[in-house]
């Protein structure tokens, strides 16, 4: 450091030429220099940060659970994509005098759109920190609901979708300017408006039946959205998350069963030396 080299030097002969009431802010200026600390990296900071906020849940009135201006634009944007392929779909099948082929293709995005969802849900769970590009303010979300996962019935909707919505509207609106099949845009819109509107089903699956619409617990009771019964192994689960797939819920059993999550898990960890959170991850409270 630039300290000791100067305390080895007397400051007189520096001095002896300049009036005495110009050696004060002199000295202040070469000691002030002189004494600036070297900046350091903290390269754990951040993840100290996240930790903190990791210890107690947040209130409900939170700013990160509410949504922002941000946030319904994006939810709107999406929406107003998934329409647009919905309706390319709905208008091309009339004109085409075709109605089978884009229904089936619908139904296959809807059984298609569970299993993405618990992909996806079994990634971010499991790899990654709030660090990751793209999907890092996920990661934290998934890590806080894990510990409270009650969190995600007072998350307002559009600050739970507007991720998925913005990942929506970049994917789809493409095919919906270049494509008119519509046998491709009835599974295009069933699959992302499933995808869109994951979370709301992941958060009514946390949430009582008694403040759940009639319709909503009538479609989970039929099992046509997760309900908390399917649901509630992935957090209740002693060694590793289980039912990750978070629309129907429909995956969740054969995935399981199979347990083909821990086999990808073994697989990236003989891999890559990576192990998932869920090896290690305390029980949520």
């Amino acid at each position: 450091m630039a300290v000791p080299l100067q305390t080895k030097c007397t400051l007189s002969p520096i001095t002896n030429n300049i009036p005495r009431s110009h050696c004060p802010s002199l000295l202040r200026a070469r000691v002030t220099c002189s004494l600036i600390p070297a900046k350091k990296s903290h390269p754990n900071r951040e993840k100290l940060v996240l930790e903190k906020r990791l210890v107690n849940p947040p209130p409900s009135n939170d700013p990160t659970l509410q949504s922002t201006l941000t946030h319904r634009l994006w939810v709107g944007a999406g929406c107003t994509t998934v329409f647009a392929s919905f309706a390319k779909s709905i208008i091309g099948g009339f004109g085409s005098h075709i109605l089978l082929e884009p229904a089936l293709a619908g139904y296959a995005g809807y059984i298609l759109a569970d299993l993405g969802s618990g992909l996806y849900h079994w990634a971010i769970d499991n790899y990654g920190d709030e660090s990751t590009p793209l999907v890092g303010t996920q990661i934290e979300a998934a890590r806080g609901h894990h510990k409270w996962p009650w969190i995600i019935t007072i998350r307002q909707f559009a600050n739970n979708s507007h991720a998925l919505a913005r990942g929506i509207t970049f994917t789809v609106l493409p095919l919906v300017l270049a494509c008119n099949d519509p046998v491709v845009h009835g599974f295009v819109s069933m699959f992302a408006f499933c995808i869109l509107f994951c979370q709301q089903c992941h958060a009514w699956a946390h949430e009582r039946k008694s403040k759940l619409p009639p319709l909503v617990v009538a479609f989970q009771d039929m099992g046509l959205l997760l309900s908390r019964r399917q649901h509630v192994n992935h957090h209740r689960h002693h060694r590793t998350y289980m039912s990750y797939c978070i629309v129907s819920g429909v995956w969740n059993n054969v995935l399981d069963d199979n347990k083909i999550f821990e086999a990808l898990e073994k697989v990236l960890y003989v891999q890559f030396g990576v192990k998932p959170r869920s090896w290690s991850d305390p029980n949520s409270e």
